[in-house]
């Protein structure tokens, strides 16, 4: 098991284990309004600590596009694999939702294969 901190609060999560599904059931109702596809970024986290050094093609686009790239991370696009402090950003509480949106499958989709950022990054120069 995985320590994770969110807003201050740590738990335990499984390896593997999708960082807003961990979020998630640790009780915060972090946005997913896309269903955990890189499409809507509703699941933003900042991270205070342990960010990864790797990201999906699908995250760095969805970033890219929003212009966000290099502020926050989505949580639908990390999986649990070391130590990580995180601060959501967007919640059903922050946003006035009904919902936080579809459940999202237990693995990382559309594409879980991860990239080193700085590969990414220069990519796109």
């Amino acid at each position: 098991m995985l320590k994770i901190t969110v807003n201050g609060d740590t738990f335990e999560a499984p390896e593997g284990k999708r960082l807003v599904l961990a979020i998630r059931d640790h009780g915060v109702h972090i946005g997913h309004r896309c269903g955990g596809f890189a499409r809507c970024t509703t699941c933003r986290v900042e991270f205070e600590e342990g960010e990864p050094d790797t990201m999906t093609r699908a995250e760095f686009d969805r970033l890219t596009a929003k212009g966000i790239l290099g502020q926050v991370r989505l949580s639908c696009q990390i999986a649990c694999d070391h130590h990580m402090s995180v601060r959501p950003l967007m919640t059903l509480e922050s946003e006035g939702w009904t919902d936080t949106g579809p459940e999202p499958e237990p693995g990382v989709t559309p594409e879980a294969k991860w990239y080193p950022k700085a590969q990414l990054f220069k990519a796109q120069v």
